[in-house]
C-alpha cells in the first residue's frame, strides 16, 4: 500500500491534513495543545510557586509559624520576629538550591529524551517522541521503538516485538493494509506505542499519542511507584531512624517540662525547636545538590544520567558485564577475507554475503557495513528480494530469498555452529561436495583455526528454493556451506589501561558474548585479561540457578551466550551479593540492561537499549566508564558526610540541652537560639556538594552502611555529649554564668564544635593530608566566625546574648581542639571496623584477575 492510498485519515486526526505530506508545524503545535505530550503517564510539574508554598507545609515549619504567631499575641514580638526570619531564610536557601538542582537535572535528560523521525512540512525530522501528535506520519526501521499506536501506510518485512502488551516473547509479523484504527495488539496493520521493531521497515499514520493508546493503562499501573534503589531505601531507614529518636526526644522534654512547672509557650517552643535541630531538614536538598552536581560532574565526563538515585548504584558497581565488542575492542569491523569451506579465497561467498547484507532491513551489525563497504561484485547484479526471514538470537543467523532469471535463491549468514548442522553440501575450489564428518571435522577446523587468530568469522550458506509468497526458518535445510567471511576487530588502544584502572577501582570486568570461545580468548590475551575457564552458553543451558550461582563469581569470560543466558548470568551475580552493570547496546541488550543494577548504553545505541539503560555514554569505551564511576563515588561519599554530621556532632548537642533541660532551673538555650544555631549550622552543611572525595574512597565501590551511621550516632554523639557537660560544668563552677552567660557560652561553643567537626568526619585519613574545598572551608570558618561574633554585635540583646570574656574563648578553644582530637579516634576506629567488615564481604578479596605481560 502506497502512501498516497492512504488518504483516510484515523479518528484523532485532522482531516484536513492528508498523511502524503504529514503535518505543518503549526499544526503538530496546535494538536500538541489540544492532545497534550504524547507521554503514557506524563509527570506533573508543579510550578515552583506550588513548590515554595509546599516547604511551608512542612509539619515543622507550620508548627514553628503558629507558636510565632502565638508569640506575638503574648507580646514576645522579638521571639517572633527571630523564629520568622529563621523560617523564612531556611526556606529559601531549601528552595533555591533544590530548584536549581532541578533544572540543571531536566536539562541534562534533555540530552539524551527519546526521538523518532517524523514528517513535518513536507520533510523527514528527528523530533522528541514527546511532541509527536495524532495525524503524524512517522517512519520507523530495526531497533526503534514504536512512538505512538499507529495505523501502517507502507511496510517491508515489518516484525514486531510485543511483549509489554501481549506477553507473547515471538517478534510479530505486521503488513500495511486495511484502514480501521483498531486497538488490538493482534491487528496486523496497527502498530503500537510500548513495543519495538525487531526488523523490517515501515511509515505509519499516528492515530492515538500519550495517555490515550493501549500502552497507556498499562504504562500509568508500571509507573505508580518506582523501584527503590538501595540509596533511596538507605535514606528511608536514616530518616526513620531520627524520626523515632526525635518523637521520644520531645515527648520526654514536654513531660519533664511539665513536672517542673515550666512556662507552657517556651516549654513548647524549645521541644519543638529542638526537634527542628534534630531533624535533617536540608537533606532532601543536599541529596538533589550532591547528586545533581555530581550528574553535571559525570556529563562533563561525557556520561549522562537519567534517573539520579541510579548515581549511588553507579559507584557501587563491583562487576561490570559487557560484550568485548566496542568495549576492549573498537567495534569498527574491517573486512578481512572470504575463504571457501577448507580456507581457499572464494568470490563467490562474498557475492553471496553481498546480497544478503544489502537487502536485509534488520538492523545492520558493523559486520554488515564492512561487507556493503566492499565494491558490489558483477555477479550480484539483476537480483530482486523475495522474502526475508529475520534474525533471532536462538538461531543467531539472517536469511534473505532473492531472485534472478525465475531462479530463487536462499542465502543464510550467520554463526557458522547453527549453519553446520543445516549444511549438506559445501563448496571447496569451485566444486560442491556432499558433507559427511570427515568434511564437517575439516569445516570446524577451518573456523577454529580463523578464530585462533581474533578474526570474527561469519559463515555462508544458500540453497535453491521453490517460489511462494512466504519463507520461514523451516526452509533453513539442505544449505550448501559456501564458506566463510572473515573480519578484525582490534582491541582498543586505552583497554588494557581502563581495564586495569576499573580493577583498581574495585570493579571486576566480566565478558559475557555470542561469539565463539577461540576468538574471544585471543581479545582478552591481547589487553592482558586472563580468560581463564570459560563457560559457554551450552554448558549455561545444562545448569540449574544454583549451579550457575556457584560458578559466576570465578569466571571471568561467558562465550556463545543467547540473550536469556545473559539474564541468567546477571540474575546470578546479584543473588552472589554483587553490584552488577551491565554495558549493551543492542535489541537484545534491553532484558539485561533492566535486569541488572544499572543499565549501560551509549548514544549510538538503538532506542530500545537506550531507553531500557539509567546511564548514557556519549562516547563508548571503558575509559569513559571508569571516570564516571569515579564521579559516582564522588556524590555517594558527600551525602554520607551529611548524614554522619547529623548523627555524630549535631545529634551529641541536642541530646545535651534535652539533659540539661531536667537539673538546670532554666531552659539551656532560648528556642530562638536553638532555631539559630540550627540554622548556621545547616548553612554551613550546604557546600558539602562541592568538597574533595579522598582518592582511597574513589578507588573501591561504596554501598549504603547503615551499622556505620548508627555507630556513629552511638559513640561519636556521646564525645559530643560529654564536652557540652564539660562546658555546662565550666560556666557554672568557674564562670558562675547566670541564664544570659550561659545561654552565650553553650551557643558559640555548640555551633563551633558541630560545624568545625567536619573537617573530622569528611575523610578517614588524616585531616590534615585531606584538603576540603574551599567552599566548604569558607562556609564553615565563616559560620564559627559569626556565631564568636554576634555576641558582641548589635544584635546580641535581641537574640538574648552577652559578650564573653576572654578567658572562656581560651577555654573553648582549648576544649574544641581536645574534642576535635577524640572524634577523631573514635572516627579512625569506627572506618577501620567499616573496612575490615567490607573486605571480608568483599566478592573480590584476595583475587587476581589480570596477568601483564612484560
Amino acid at each position: 500500500m502506497e502512501i498516497q492510498e492512504a488518504t483516510e485519515a484515523p479518528p484523532l486526526a485532522n482531516r484536513s491534513m492528508a498523511p502524503t505530506r504529514g503535518l505543518t508545524s503549526q499544526e503538530a503545535a496546535s494538536r500538541l495543545t489540544q492532545f497534550g505530550p504524547n507521554d503514557p503517564t506524563p509527570r506533573r510539574r508543579p510550578s515552583p510557586i506550588l513548590d515554595l508554598l509546599r516547604l511551608f507545609l512542612n509539619p515543622l515549619v507550620m508548627i514553628l509559624l503558629i507558636a510565632a504567631v502565638a508569640s506575638i499575641f503574648l507580646g514576645e514580638k522579638v521571639d517572633a520576629g527571630i523564629i520568622i526570619a529563621i523560617v523564612l531564610m531556611s526556606v529559601t536557601v531549601d528552595f533555591t538550591q533544590t530548584y536549581r538542582s532541578q533544572q540543571a537535572v531536566e536539562r541534562l535528560r534533555e540530552r539524551v529524551a527519546p526521538t523518532a523521525t517524523v514528517l513535518r512540512d513536507g520533510e523527514w525530522r528527528d523530533i522528541r517522541r514527546n511532541d509527536i501528535v495524532p495525524g503524524d506520519v512517522v517512519r520507523l526501521s530495526a531497533g526503534d521503538l514504536v512512538p505512538a499506536d499507529a495505523r501502517l501506510l507502507v511496510s517491508r518485512d515489518l516484525y514486531i516485538q510485543q511483549a509489554a502488551l501481549t506477553g507473547e516473547s515471538l517478534p510479530v509479523e505486521k503488513q500495511a493494509g486495511g484502514t480501521e484504527a483498531s486497538t488490538r495488539a493482534d491487528a496486523t496493520s496497527m502498530v503500537f506505542l510500548g513495543t519495538s521493531v525487531v526488523s523490517g521497515t515501515a511509515t505509519a499514520l499516528v492515530v492515538a499519542t500519550g495517555a490515550k493508546t493501549s500502552f497507556g493503562d498499562i504504562a500509568a499501573r508500571l509507573s505508580s511507584r518506582p523501584e527503590e534503589t538501595a540509596f533511596d531505601r538507605g535514606l528511608k531507614d536514616f530518616s526513620l531512624l531520627l524520626s523515632r529518636t526525635v518523637f521520644f526526644l520531645v515527648i520526654f522534654l514536654l513531660v519533664t517540662s511539665f513536672f517542673m512547672h515550666r512556662q507552657p509557650l517556651q516549654a513548647l517552643l524549645f521541644a519543638i525547636a529542638l526537634a527542628v535541630g534534630l531533624t535533617p531538614e536540608f537533606l532532601p536538598m543536599i541529596t538533589a545538590v550532591t547528586l545533581s552536581k555530581g550528574a553535571r560532574a559525570m556529563a562533563r565526563k561525557k556520561v549522562i544520567v537519567k534517573h539520579l538515585s541510579a548515581i549511588q548504584n553507579f559507584g557501587s558497581i563491583d562487576v561490570l558485564c559487557s560484550d568485548k565488542t566496542g568495549t576492549i575492542t573498537t567495534g569498527n569491523m574491517t573486512f578481512d577475507h572470504a575463504l571457501d569451506a577448507f580456507g581457499n579465497p572464494s568470490n563467490s561467498v562474498l557475492t553471496l554475503a553481498y546480497l544478503n547484507s544489502s537487502f536485509e532491513t534488520g538492523i545492520r551489525s558493523p559486520l554488515d557495513t564492512a561487507i556493503l563497504q566492499c565494491s558490489k561484485p558483477k555477479e550480484a547484479e539483476g537480483y530482486e528480494k523475495r522474502d526475508e526471514i529475520p534474525y533471532d538470537f536462538e538461531r543467531r543467523r539472517l536469511s534473505i530469498v532473492v531472485e534472478r532469471q525465475s531462479r530463487r535463491l536462499l542465502i543464510s549468514k550467520g554463526a557458522p555452529e547453527g549453519l553446520f548442522a543445516l549444511s549438506v553440501n559445501c563448496e571447496s575450489d569451485g566444486q560442491i561436495v556432499p558433507v559427511n564428518a570427515s568434511i564437517l571435522e575439516r569445516c570446524h577446523k577451518t573456523y577454529d583455526d580463523l578464530s585462533r587468530q581474533g578474526l570474527r568469522v561469519l559463515a555462508v550458506a544458500y540453497a535453491e528454493v521453490e517460489a511462494r509468497p512466504n519463507y520461514s526458518p523451516h526452509d533453513e535445510r539442505g544449505l550448501t556451506l559456501a564458506g566463510f567471511l572473515t573480519f578484525s576487530d582490534p582491541p582498543l588502544p586505552d583497554a588494557a589501561e581502563a581495564l586495569a584502572a576499573l580493577l583498581a577501582d574495585g570493579v571486576e570486568v566480566k565478558i559475557i558474548t555470542g561469539d565463539g570461545e577461540l576468538v574471544t580468548s585471543h581479545v582478552c590475551s591481547l589487553v592482558g585479561l586472563d580468560p581463564g575457564n570459560i563457560v559457554l552458553g551450552e554448558n549455561i543451558e545444562r545448569m540449574t540457578d544454583p549451579a550457575l550461582a556457584h560458578i559466576v563469581s570465578e569466571t571471568r569470560v561467558f562465550a556463545r551466550v543467547s540473550p536469556a543466558q545473559k539474564n541468567r548470568i546477571l540474575l546470578a551475580l546479584k543473588h552472589k551479593g554483587h553490584c552488577v552493570g551491565f554495558m549493551g547496546d543492542g535489541i537484545n541488550d534491553a532484558p539485561s540492561l533492566h535486569a541488572a543494577d544499572v543499565g549501560i548504553s551509549v548514544s549510538t545505541a538503538v532506542d530500545v537499549a537506550r531507553d531500557a539503560a539509567d546511564i548514557i555514554l556519549v562516547e563508548p569505551g571503558l575509559g569513559v566508564l571508569a571516570a564516571g564511576i569515579q564521579e559516582g563515588r564522588k556524590a555517594f561519599g558527600n551525602v554520607m558526610k551529611y548524614l554522619l554530621m547529623g548523627t555524630s556532632s549535631n545529634f551529641g548537642n541536642m541530646f545535651s540541652m534535652a539533659g540539661a533541660s531536667v537539673f538546670l532551673p532554666f531552659l539551656p538555650m532560648l528556642p530562638t537560639q536553638i532555631l539559630l544555631n540550627n540554622f548556621l549550622y545547616d548553612t554551613s552543611q550546604i557546600t558539602i556538594p562541592t568538597d574533595n572525595v579522598d582518592p582511597e574512597f574513589l578507588h573501591k565501590p561504596q554501598h549504603w552502611d547503615m551499622r556505620l551511621i548508627r555507630n556513629f550516632m552511638v559513640f561519636i554523639g556521646p564525645i559530643s555529649s560529654i564536652f557540652d557537660f564539660l562546658t555546662f560544668y565550666v560556666l557554672l563552677h568557674f564562670f558562675h554564668a547566670d541564664q544570659v552567660f550561659f545561654h552565650t557560652g553553650w551557643f558559640v561553643e555548640s555551633l563551633a564544635t558541630q560545624t568545625l567537626v567536619i573537617f573530622v568526619i569528611r575523610t578517614t585519613q588524616n585531616p590534615f593530608r585531606s584538603r576540603p574545598s574551599r567552599a566548604l572551608l569558607t562556609t564553615t570558618l565563616a559560620i564559627v566566625a559569626i556565631g564568636i561574633f554576634l555576641p558582641f554585635s548589635p544584635l546580641a540583646r535581641p537574640l538574648g546574648f552577652a559578650p564573653l570574656p576572654a578567658a572562656y574563648l581560651a577555654f573553648l578553644a582549648a576544649a574544641i581542639i581536645v574534642y576535635l582530637l577524640l572524634v577523631e579516634a573514635g572516627k579512625r576506629f569506627l572506618f577501620k571496623s567499616a573496612v575490615l567488615r567490607t573486605a571480608k564481604k568483599s566478592p573480590l578479596h584476595g583475587r587476581d584477575v589480570f596477568k601483564h605481560a612484560e
